[in-house]
């Protein structure tokens, strides 16, 4: 098995919802036009630091540990899907320049 087809299986077992481009995402065949949510998003506390990068991948800090979460991600419109490396998948929502992620508030670095 591929690495590919154990992170579909391993999401399927799980009751994971891929979107049908999920693949494309895996295989980095998607690239983002380039869309205003690329740069780096904080927590308040600036515990967490989430950044969305123009290649499709994310890279997020969460305290001291540097690289905590990396993955693909993609944007539609203000809704974000994401698929971290190890197979795990999230998703939010930008609403009214705020990115809401897995309970979290986050806001763009200035």
């Amino acid at each position: 098995m591929n690495r590919r087809h154990l992170l579909l299986v391993a999401a399927a077992s799980f009751g994971a919802a891929l979107p049908s481009h999920a693949e494309d995402i895996m295989d980095n065949k998607i690239q983002p036009a380039s869309h205003p949510y690329v740069g780096m998003w904080v927590t308040a506390d600036g515990h967490i630091r989430h950044e969305l990068q123009q290649d499709n991948r994310y890279d997020e800090v969460r305290g001291s540990r540097k690289s905590a979460y990396q993955g693909r991600y993609l944007v539609t419109g203000d809704h974000i899907d994401y698929w971290d490396d190890t197979g795990f998948t999230a998703d939010g929502d930008f609403i009214d320049g705020v990115l809401h992620h897995a309970g979290m508030v986050l806001y763009r670095e200035q």
